[in-house]
C-alpha cells in the first residue's frame, strides 16, 4: 500500500546521516529528482480513490516536506553556496602564500650520523642487523650461557618457540657483530648502529628502547693499544680537542680484558657539577679486546687473530653534546623540543 511505502521511506530518511558533499548529492538523486521517490509517490497517488486521497495527501505532502528539509541541511553544510562563503571568507586570494616550515633531522640521528662519519674515516664501514634475534646471536655466542648471571644485566622480552631456539628483541647491536664474524673471514673493521630493548622502567635517565653504535676490529695482532688510540682519536673529533679519556677496569662476557671509557665532563671542563655528580668525569662507553672464546664460537682462529670491541648509546653521546637532561624527550616527538636541532637536510 501507498501508506506504507510512504512510512517505509521515512524512515530510511530519518536514519540517513549526511556526512558529506558526496552524500549530499546521492541523496538528492534517490528521493528529490525527477525519477526520485518522491516525484514516484506522487504518480502513485493520482491512482488512488478519492476517500484515500483525503487522508493520503495530508500524509504525502508531510513526507515531501521531510525530504526536502534533510536536502536542505546538507546544502547548508556541504553545498555549492556554503563552499562559496567560505572561499569568500579566505581573505585576498592573490596574496603570497604563508609558506610552510621545513623540518630538520633528529639529535638521535644528527648525532648517529656524525658518529659513523668519524668511523668512517678510520675505515670502519656500516653493518646492520635484525632487531628481532635469535637467543645464540643475541647471547649464547656472546659468552653468556643459559642461567648465566649477567643475563640479568641485559633483561629483555622473549617470544619462547616450540623448537626451544627462543627468540627476543635484541639487547645490543653485539648480534650484527656475530653475524658479521660468522659470514665472513678476518679482517674486519665495521660499526653497527641500531635500535636495542631491555626490560627497564622508563625515567629520566632509562628507557625500554634506546639506540647503540657498536663497533668491531678483528685482524692479526690488534692489541689494546689500537683500542684506546682509536677511541681516543674518536673522543677529539666528536667533543673536541683538549676533551681527557681515562679508562676504568669494568665486566663484560664478551670481552677480556674490558674497561669502561670516561671523558671529562663537556659541561663544567672537569671541573665538577651536577651532571658529572662532582667527579668531572662521565662515562660514555663500554670497551675490551673480543674473548677468545667470542671469536672461537664464530669460526674465527683466536690464536692467529685478535681484536677489540666497544659500544655506546646515542641517547648519552646526545645528551652530552646538546645537555638534555631527560631521556623520554627523544621519543616524544614535541615539536618545541625537536625544532632546537636545525640543520641542513642531506
Amino acid at each position: 500500500m501507498l501508506q506504507d511505502r510512504i512510512k517505509q521511506y521515512t524512515e530510511e530518511i530519518e536514519q540517513i546521516t549526511l556526512s558529506s558533499a558526496a552524500d549530499v548529492e546521492n541523496y538528492r538523486l534517490k528521493f528529490l529528482v525527477s525519477k526520485g521517490v518522491v516525484k514516484g509517490l506522487f504518480e502513485e497517488f493520482k491512482t488512488v480513490s478519492s476517500e484515500e486521497k483525503r487522508v493520503l495527501g495530508k500524509v504525502l505532502n508531510e513526507f515531501k516536506q521531510l525530504a526536502e528539509n534533510k536536502y536542505q541541511e546538507g546544502q547548508e553544510l556541504f553545498g555549492k553556496s556554503n563552499i562559496t562563503a567560505t572561499k569568500r571568507d579566505e581573505g585576498d586570494l592573490t596574496l603570497p602564500g604563508e609558506g610552510f616550515q621545513l623540518g630538520s633531522r633528529h639529535p638521535l640521528s644528527l648525532v648517529r650520523k656524525e658518529i659513523v662519519e668519524i668511523f668512517k674515516k678510520l675505515g670502519f664501514v656500516v653493518a646492520e642487523g635484525p632487531e628481532i634475534e635469535d637467543d645464540w646471536h643475541n647471547f649464547s655466542a656472546l659468552n653468556f650461557p643459559p642461567e648465566h648471571p649477567a643475563r640479568d644485566m641485559q633483561d629483555t622480552f622473549f617470544i619462547k618457540k616450540q623448537d626451544g631456539n627462543d627468540i627476543a628483541l635484541r639487547t645490543h647491536t653485539s648480534s650484527v657483530q656475530v653475524r658479521l664474524m660468522e659470514a665472513g673471514k678476518p679482517p674486519f673493521r665495521a660499526i653497527m648502529p641500531g635500535r636495542v630493548y631491555r626490560n627497564e622502567a622508563i625515567s629520566a635517565r632509562a628507557h625500554c628502547f634506546f639506540h647503540q653504535v657498536e663497533g668491531l676490529y678483528v685482524d692479526e695482532n690488534v692489541s689494546f693499544a689500537d683500542l684506546k688510540q682509536t677511541l681516543f682519536h674518536f673522543v677529539q673529533e666528536l667533543y673536541g680537542e683538549g676533551t681527557k679519556v681515562r679508562f676504568r677496569p669494568s665486566y663484560f662476557p664478551f670481552t677480556e680484558p674490558s674497561a669502561e671509557m670516561d671523558i671529562s665532563c663537556t659541561i663544567c671542563k672537569g671541573q665538577g657539577c651536577q651532571l658529572c655528580k662532582g667527579s668531572g668525569w662521565v662515562e660514555i662507553l663500554g670497551c675490551g679486546m673480543v674473548d677468545p672464546n667470542v671469536l672461537e664460537n664464530c669460526g674465527i682462529d683466536s690464536k692467529k687473530y685478535s681484536g677489540f670491541a666497544f659500544g655506546m648509546g646515542i641517547e648519552r653521546i646526545t645528551n652530552l653534546k646538546y645537555e638534555i637532561k631527560d631521556l623520554r624527550l627523544f621519543s616524544e616527538n614535541d615539536v618545541r623540543f625537536l625544532s632546537q636541532f636545525e640543520t641542513e637536510i642531506i
